[in-house]
């Protein structure tokens, strides 16, 4: 049963090797998970499998899709010594409404939105689905998940309508994978169009002109010149944007990462989520426990840094303008705030968008975003717009 599954996983492009496996297959002797140790579900199993067989958390994602996938349908290991009741599982409304009723539904403003939370929250006892005043799921209320309402606060639960302006819950999202194959040249074409090569390093590469020139003056006898090997001076700063709308254009943005890693050898990136705050991160999954300050960032690198945004820049506009605005914690400062620190200090920048960019007239938060990077400073991920980028950066 197990050795299909080490080759679904080969098949899946995760890196496991025969060692790897046997470490599996010595785990499940010793009766570490298994029928003759405590009750155990399939997650007991599936965390020791991914501990033997994944060395590398990039490959976390890739690992989650074929372990579904083979053994989808098989539910135990063995007894499994808690259920959870069916109703907690699984939406029990799914709620639809006419677009009259939709209509009829108004968002609240932001402090109307956060003072009825409040007393939400004081007043509830239990937990409550449908309906349209209580903490719930599935109904009209703008606290909760699973329904329909035009802008409230998603508790948990996942996303539907995305319009939710603030989010309660742990997210979690995983880092783009630079080793994925393009699957045209066209995106490297474009990005060498920003590279700028110099001679730098120690004396490593055969001076042709130079030889020859040196050659005849010595009336014939050959006088080896050599220089140093040229090299791409271009520094690139990279933000990205993870997580919500982005998971629409995960495979386009990791064929730009990896092509930007490719033709950048001085290439630094972070991630963020819908827009810069006070800190952003490099790895998804530690990304509570590392944080990186953005004054750090700013004052790290110079100003002959090439900074690049990429991201949808589709929020609630009060992610962008309103402090607290950010749907995952209540942020000091404004997000446009940080925006504009940034710029000033990165003179030379951009700002990658992967929607269409048929849409942007119709995204409120397109535009507040256009506005601050500057006009003419968003372009989209097509050849055309990052040509056109790259214009800009130099």
């Amino acid at each position: 049963m197990l050795i299909p599954f080490f080759q679904a996983l080969r098949n899946a492009k995760v890196p496991v090797s025969v060692r790897e496996f046997l470490t599996l297959l010595e785990a499940l002797q010793a009766n570490v998970v298994g029928p003759e140790s405590d009750a155990c579900s399939m997650d007991d199993f599936y965390f020791l499998a991914r501990t033997c067989l994944v060395k590398d958390e990039r490959h976390f994602d890739k690992f989650d899709q074929a372990f579904g996938l083979y053994f989808k349908g098989i539910e135990h290991v063995g007894e499994i010594l808690k259920e959870i009741p069916a109703d907690w599982l699984k939406q029990t409304f799914e709620k639809l409404l006419t677009p009259e009723e939709k209509a009829r539904i108004e968002a609240m403003g932001w402090d109307e939105l956060m003072e009825t939370l409040k007393k939400r929250l004081e007043e509830q006892k239990e937990r409550h689905a449908g309906g349209s005043k209580w903490i719930g799921t599935g109904g009209t209320s703008p606290f909760g998940h699973g329904g329909y309402n035009p802008a409230g606060i998603r508790i948990g639960g996942a996303s539907r309508n995305r319009s939710a302006v603030k989010v309660w819950e742990k997210r979690a999202y995983r880092d783009y994978d630079d080793s994925q194959e393009l699957g045209t040249r066209n995106i490297k074409m474009a990005l060498r169009k920003l590279r700028k090569f110099a001679r730098q390093g120690a004396h490593e590469e055969l001076a042709l002109d130079d030889t020859i020139r040196a050659t005849a003056a010595n009336a014939g006898w050959l006088d080896i010149r050599m220089q140093p090997e040229r090299h791409n001076t271009v520094k690139v700063l990279l933000l990205m944007d993870v997580g919500g709308t982005m998971d629409d254009h995960i495979q386009r943005v990791e064929e730009l990462f990896s092509a930007a890693k490719t033709e950048f050898k001085h290439l630094e990136f972070y991630y963020f989520h819908n827009c810069v705050y006070d800190y952003m991160w490099k790895n998804n999954h530690r990304r509570y426990a590392e944080k990186f300050p953005t004054w750090d960032i700013i004052r790290k690198y110079n100003k002959d840094y090439k900074l690049i945004f990429v991201g949808d820049a589709t929020m609630s506009p009060y992610e962008i303008l309103q402090p607290g605005g950010s749907v995952e914690y209540n942020n000091e400062e404004a997000g446009a705030v940080w925006l504009q620190r940034l710029l000033q200090a990165f003179p030379k920048h951009i700002w990658i968008n992967p929607e269409p960019q048929g849409v942007w007239q119709y995204r409120q938060s397109i535009d507040i975003i256009q506005q601050i990077v500057g006009h003419g400073k968003m372009v989209p991920l097509t050849l055309q717009g990052l040509e056109t980028g790259m214009k800009t950066l130099l």
